[in-house]
């Protein structure tokens, strides 16, 4: 046991419960687009087995979302704890974790062995990593000949571009999301997360579900790609429309809009400022019911009786000085105070909630209890998203926090593979796992 904890008996690997119990998946994947992917299959009773580098830390092992620190996300620490991230927490709850050195014969050979007693095989390096160690689909057949072996890459197998490296950014870029993203007449804005490394995720998890459904009804596995910008450009479904049909481009003067709404014309419409430090409030308003109810929620301010307010079409034509008063009014309240007063008077409106507000204040989330605590030895408690969907005769299966690095080499490579435990010791002195 583990002298920084008394309790890791409690993550000792146990059965699975869930509809996904009896699949063993060889998990390869690393960063979020493929270890959101494979979570899922763990969260409903998948045997994930994450298969890890102790000399290349997986990223979010390295990045500091640590807990209480306040330093920014993706300020790469230098020399971190390899168990104390926690984005590497929450991205691999619910798995087990071996370490295997894929650079040296033995290794590869172990990760052979691992392959051909689990019955799924994800990776979502850049193309060409998995064939370099001839981890190819004709191998792994050979090895599990009804396997499901899914890549997920930036931009494909094959093509022109498919050996190009990417991170979420840029998938954004290249489908065009960024472009269409940003304030009227300002460049691109660009976005601050890696956004589609958890939309890929999703197309991924489904993909591995109806492999997994195929291979049930027909007994056969499949090779799946996943492609993320082919994601990306699949959420630009009303963009392309306008430009095919209307004729339209992207930017052009005025366009995007921001947060401002073009159909139907509605002013004001909006994020405004909220008193404290970056804290919003959304407002929209969309006829003269909704304004003369907006007026008087704040109390008939004599900027309300400007003419050029009247009526929809002119609020809407100014559009940036109705703005810059409802902003002065809104900046010296709280958010959940404006959304508050305005509902209670038949507003739209709803307060820009920040990470604080989701754990702590939402009573809807709460209800739904959408978050759960687990505990972990190096970080302590922590708290998790769960997953967005409710069945009636199906739970999560929480069973612990994510693996410490090569916590479970013991049982996967003595329990699961058959090895002893001086052949364990012995590759493990030699640098294999």
């Amino acid at each position: 046991m583990d002298a920084r904890h008394p309790s890791l008996v409690q993550r000792q690997p146990r059965a699975r419960r869930g509809p996904l119990s009896g699949i063993r998946v060889a998990d390869f994947c690393w960063m979020g687009v493929g270890s959101v992917a494979t979570r899922m299959l763990a969260d409903f009773g998948a045997e994930v087995i994450k298969i890890e580098s102790r000399t290349r830390l997986d990223m979010p092992r390295r990045l500091p979302l640590y807990k209480n620190d306040s330093r920014s996300f993706g300020a790469e620490d230098p020399d971190p704890d390899p168990d104390k991230g926690g984005l590497f927490n929450n991205y691999s709850r619910n798995k087990l974790g071996v370490t295997i050195n894929m650079r040296s014969v033995e290794g590869r050979e172990l990760a052979e062995r691992l392959i051909a007693q689990s019955s799924v095989v994800t990776e979502n390096f850049a193309p060409g990593v998995m064939a370099g160690w001839n981890l190819t689909y004709e191998r792994l057949r050979a090895l599990c000949p009804e396997v499901i072996y899914a890549h997920m890459s930036g931009f494909g197998q094959n093509g022109p571009h498919h050996s190009y490296r990417s991170y979420g950014p840029v998938v954004q870029a290249v489908s065009g999301l960024s472009f269409i993203s940003g304030l009227p007449d300002r460049e691109p804005s660009g976005w601050g997360l890696s956004y589609m490394d958890n939309q890929a995720a999703y197309y991924n998890s489904a993909a591995l579900l109806m492999a997994i459904m195929h291979r049930n009804a027909t007994g056969k596995g499949t090779e799946i790609d996943t492609s993320a910008v082919e994601v990306g450009v699949s959420l630009l479904g009303p963009d392309l429309l306008d430009v095919t049909v209307n004729a339209r481009p992207t930017r052009r003067p005025g366009f995007p809009p921001g947060n401002r709404l073009e159909h139907p014309q509605a002013a004001p419409h909006g994020v405004y400022p909220c008193a404290g430090e970056d804290r919003w409030v959304a407002v929209a308003v969309f006829d003269d019911t909704d304004w003369h109810r907006l007026t008087e929620a704040i109390g008939n301010p004599a900027w309300t009786t400007d003419p050029r307010f009247a009526s929809g079409s002119s609020r809407f034509a100014h559009a940036d000085a109705l703005d810059a008063h409802l902003a002065e009014w809104t900046r010296q309240r709280s958010p959940h105070e404006v959304m508050t007063l305005l509902q209670d008077n038949g507003v739209c409106a709803g307060a820009v909630q920040d990470a604080r507000d989701l754990n702590e204040v939402d009573p809807q989330l709460a209800h739904r209890g959408t978050f759960f605590e687990l505990d972990h030895p190096v970080i302590g408690p922590a708290r998790f998203e769960g997953t967005p969907v409710a069945f009636s005769r199906v739970e999560q299966d929480n069973w612990r926090s994510a693996p410490l690095l090569g916590e479970d080499n013991s049982y996967v490579f003595s329990d699961i593979l058959g090895l002893s435990t001086n052949e364990v010791a012995d590759l493990a002195a030699a640098g294999v796992i």
